[in-house]
């Protein structure tokens, strides 16, 4: 068994890339916390599409988008580091200057808009974990990965307060913020390129697959795109829950994500660090069993009665964010123990992958099972995060509680630092 890690504040900003790169994460989440929930908004209000035209133009986007991730995996793999995280900045300059020279009524160059974007976004998480993994290694690469994920929450949260506040404005009001974010955006990538870190590209293994996942890996990657709906539950079926079919105040979904984001925030570095002393793979399936209980638990706050209802769903909540911290702790943590040096890149954007399309496809199943009642919704969420939970389980070997893949993570870490050529200033 692990001890468990202690970092220090410098330390851990020191294993995030550094402080202009903490800057450079702080002001991009920032950007896209002023703008990202409020797109649609601009697409109908600003640009005065109809919502299913501005539906159809963001899904189609973020598709496309998610098409680009293998490419940014091989970049990474050739060295890149801070260059492609200054790049996945960059794009999305480019995507808000295309929101801002979109004509009235111009779906297409909304559409296009929508795709730098969401390419901006595909790629930044990939890059991101990239970076910390050639700067940092074992655990305390795993609590700056966890730190990086609180940072940028606490950024979406503040940017999104900041944009609801301005909604009073109206269209000039949206057009505003989608400027500010272009220059947040512009200002984070010249910070994250003023890192200058690359690393020099691992050779592969004579007769390695280097193009192809190893098999624990294909596991992690199906079951990722099922524990991934959690992310998607205080944003999506709360609200509906609450709301249509509970009929309580849409404050309730109001307070559940402000409650979700503020623990996301203080949590997530205690958590992963007090979870340290574990394997990576037995955290991530406990954080399974975690989110499955807490369906069956909003399952439960949902059969009483309309007086309680809300406040259990409420209370409920607390625990899938629990699971969440869970969860996003231990599986970027794992991608990286499992990647062999020479795939890293390519292995984090599979992961990045899966994780986008779970994204893309839960608002859908979500509604879907919802319109067929409660136990339609939470029973089969929990049946389905319960079977990832026991494939991410059962691939933990027989013997000590300290896995493989977290011995070979040790391994590989010793050989990275020598891959470095140019160290975070």
């Amino acid at each position: 068994m692990a001890t468990t890690t202690t970092i220090r504040p410098r330390a851990l900003i020191r294993a995030s890339g550094g402080p202009r790169y903490a800057v450079a994460m702080a002001v991009d989440a920032l950007g896209t916390g002023l703008l990202r929930p409020f797109l649609l908004l601009y697409g109908v209000m600003v640009l005065e599409l109809s919502p299913a035209a501005t539906g159809i133009a963001m899904t189609a986007g973020v598709v496309v988008a998610l098409a680009c991730t293998p490419a940014v995996g091989r970049w990474l793999d050739r060295g890149a580091r801070s260059t492609v995280v200054a790049a996945s900045m960059l794009v999305r300059v480019v995507g808000v200057a295309l929101l801002l020279a979109a004509p009235t009524g111009h779906v297409w160059l909304f559409t296009a808009a929508v795709l730098f974007l969401g390419i901006g976004n595909q790629a930044w998480p990939a890059a991101h974990a990239a970076l910390v993994a050639t700067v940092a290694h074992g655990r305390e690469r795993d609590a700056a990965l966890a730190a990086g994920r609180a940072l940028r929450n606490a950024g979406l949260g503040v940017g999104a307060l900041l944009a609801t506040a301005c909604l009073a404005g109206g269209p000039t009001a949206l057009q505003a913020l989608a400027a500010v974010t272009g220059l947040a955006y512009l200002a984070a990538a010249t910070l994250a390129w003023s890192v200058h870190l690359h690393t020099t590209p691992a050779t592969a293994p004579t007769g390695d697959h280097a193009d192809r996942p190893p098999p624990r890996m294909r596991a992690l990657l199906a079951a990722n795109v099922i524990y991934v709906f959690c992310l998607n539950v205080p944003e999506i079926a709360l609200p509906l829950v609450l709301v249509t079919q509970l009929h309580a105040s849409p404050a309730w979904s109001a307070a559940i994500f402000v409650a979700n984001t503020v623990l996301v925030v203080t949590l997530q570095v205690p958590v992963t660090v007090l979870l340290s002393r574990f394997s990576r793979r037995a955290v991530l399936a406990f954080g399974g069993l975690v989110i499955a209980a807490s369906y069956l638990g909003f399952l439960a706050a949902t059969a009483l009665g309309h007086g309680w209802a809300a406040p259990a769903v409420a209370a409920v909540s607390v625990v899938c964010t629990i699971g969440e911290i869970i969860y996003a702790g231990s599986s970027t943590a794992l991608v990286t123990a499992l990647a062999p040096p020479h795939a890293l890149g390519r292995a984090l954007a599979r992961f990045q992958l899966s994780t986008g399309l779970g994204l893309a496809v839960s608002p859908a199943v979500i509604t879907s099972l919802a319109s067929l009642g409660s136990g339609a919704l939470w029973g089969g969420l929990a049946a389905g995060t319960l079977a990832s939970a026991a494939a991410v389980a059962a691939e933990r070997d027989g013997g000590p509680r300290r896995r493989r893949d977290d011995v070979a993570a040790d391994a590989l870490d010793a050989a990275r630092p020598s891959e470095r050529a140019v160290a975070p200033r």
